[in-house]
């Protein structure tokens, strides 16, 4: 055999080789897993324009529906989020974000002040009433208040029982969108600066956040621009928004 067709065939050999072994990148791959977690009193349904998007992205995506007007903080953390990770490890998931609203940052504060979560990436909070909320306060003594936001919207406010107050500030990556526009009137009678109706925006703001805008959007309607969809996406890709 001549030393030009053993060249031949080597050569042969390690094209065949090279193509039937996968790149290490694709190897080492691993789904991402993005939690979604909604606001008070209400339901996954308000997030499905942010989930949608996400999956189009080729995120892995848990929309949690979670009782948020029957249970305590501590309750609905545990409830919610221990979901939301048994979705992310059964999809072998290495990095688990996060994309709440309102109610649903505060329930990732108060989880990982007592739990960790290995696989955190990154977390997205939009209208999150990081400092507690002043409409709390001052509404939360008249009648109805209690039907409407259960045990949980009694710890949402700025006094002593407080749960947002207690839990310090973020040891993770985190970035925050606030809303500074309203359409509720009554509710922003508790203010007199720039508020999205249930939350000022100062009172989102949270000690070691990695990234903070302001949008021209109202707290239930916040999760709904497309706007603000595309800061989340740009947030969970690279740690900051435009």
């Amino acid at each position: 055999m001549t030393f030009l067709k053993i060249c031949i065939i080597v050569l042969v050999l390690l094209v065949d080789f090279y193509c039937s072994v996968p790149a290490i990148s694709s190897l080492a791959s691993s789904p991402e897993c993005v939690v979604l977690l909604h606001g008070l009193a209400r339901t996954s349904a308000s997030m499905d324009m942010i989930e949608n998007r996400l999956a189009r992205e080729d995120y892995s995506v848990i929309n949690i529906d979670y009782p948020s007007r029957y249970k305590k903080i501590e309750e609905l953390s545990e409830i919610a989020i221990n979901k939301g990770l048994q979705f992310c490890r059964d999809q072998s998931a290495e990095r688990i974000h996060f994309v709440t609203h309102s109610l649903g940052g505060i329930l990732v504060r108060y989880y990982l002040s007592v739990h960790e979560i290995p696989e955190l990436a990154r977390v997205v909070m939009l209208a999150p009433p990081n400092q507690g909320s002043r409409v709390v306060d001052k509404f939360s003594i008249y009648p109805g208040y209690s039907l409407l936001n259960g045990p949980a919207g009694f710890q949402l406010g700025t006094g002593e029982d407080s749960i947002p107050l207690q839990l310090g500030p973020a040891n993770f990556e985190v970035g925050i969108i606030a809303g500074d526009r309203t359409i509720n009137y009554l509710l922003s009678t508790a203010y007199d600066e720039p508020n999205d109706g249930k939350v000022a925006v100062s009172e989102t703001r949270l000690e070691g956040m990695a990234d903070f805008i302001i949008v021209p959007h109202s707290h239930p309607f916040i999760m709904e621009s497309e706007e603000v969809v595309e800061q989340v996406l740009l947030f969970l890709r690279y740690g900051f928004f435009k």
